[in-house]
């Protein structure tokens, strides 16, 4: 079907009601509780609570509990065992790398250490990935990639921070240096409705569009070449295909929490029994 560029640019209209840096899901920092902001930061939507997390985290105890009694000898050793303290939380809000990596496993997906052999290569061509976690000491945090491009997803930060694909490489070069840990997110992300709509346009650094020059483009189309210079030039801005799919589906993009509270519940029912009385 053929559009005129009017009909294009009140199209890019109506998806542009939308705040566009607004639609980025940014959780800000409470407490200690970074590692819940960087996953819900990473899946977009607020998916996993400080209890959910807990819940994680007392399952691994119970995991490594089991393997240490195992070898306890005496029943001093067992009851040292059992008066350690996790090492998977804390009482701030702290949590491990262990609990984040089975939160991400609840959506199929899994961090990869950028040090292991397999992801050398990674980090010289960053913008290949999805989503990277970084962590340094207790703080964690998200970058990933929405639509065609990179944000910082910090919840230290007032809002996200748009990274340019020449810039990333650098960027997590330098967090190494600073002494961070990176993990490179593996699997299919949920969508959202950042994704989506940041597929059909780009952001500058103030998060304005940065696509189309729509008041010009209104000027020019009165004289029939510059229509037709100026549709063109439409085109290459915008596949129009997409923008009418996102236009008519954004409504149901972000994920529901029914969905995410179900997929928790067949988690837990399939890896944490009961214990017999």
């Amino acid at each position: 079907m053929m559009y005129t560029v009017c009909e294009k640019l009140e199209l890019f209209d109506k998806i542009s009601i939308y705040d566009k840096m607004d639609s980025i899901y940014h959780e800000k920092q409470e407490g200690f509780l970074c590692a819940q902001h960087c996953l819900n930061n990473l899946l977009q939507g607020s998916l996993f609570t400080a209890v959910d997390l807990a819940q994680f985290g007392h399952q691994l105890d119970e995991q490594e509990l089991a393997t240490m009694v195992e070898g306890a000898g005496t029943a001093d050793d067992l009851r040292r065992l059992h008066e350690k303290p996790s090492s998977n939380m804390d009482d701030t809000g702290y949590f491990s790398i262990q609990v984040i990596n089975r939160a991400l496993q609840v959506w199929n997906l899994e961090l990869v250490p950028t040090t292991s052999p397999s992801m050398k290569h990674v980090l010289d061509n960053p913008v290949q990935q999805s989503a990277f976690i970084c962590n340094h000491e207790q703080h964690w945090f998200t970058i990933r990639k929405l639509g065609r491009q990179w944000f910082n997803l910090d919840s230290l930060l007032k809002k996200p921070k748009l990274v340019s694909d020449t810039y990333l490489s650098l960027f997590l070069t330098q967090l190494q240096m600073e002494g961070y840990s990176i993990f490179v997110v593996r699997g299919e992300l949920p969508s959202s409705e950042a994704d989506q709509l940041l597929q059909v346009i780009t952001l500058d650094a103030t998060g304005h569009e940065a696509t189309a020059n729509r008041g010009n483009s209104v000027t020019s189309s009165t004289s029939s070449s510059s229509s037709t210079e100026h549709q063109s030039s439409v085109d290459e801005s915008f596949d129009l295909e997409l923008a009418t799919a996102i236009s008519a589906s954004l409504a149901e993009s972000q994920t529901s929490v029914e969905e995410t509270r179900q997929r928790r519940v067949e988690y837990f029912a399939r890896h944490h029994k009961p214990e017999s009385s």
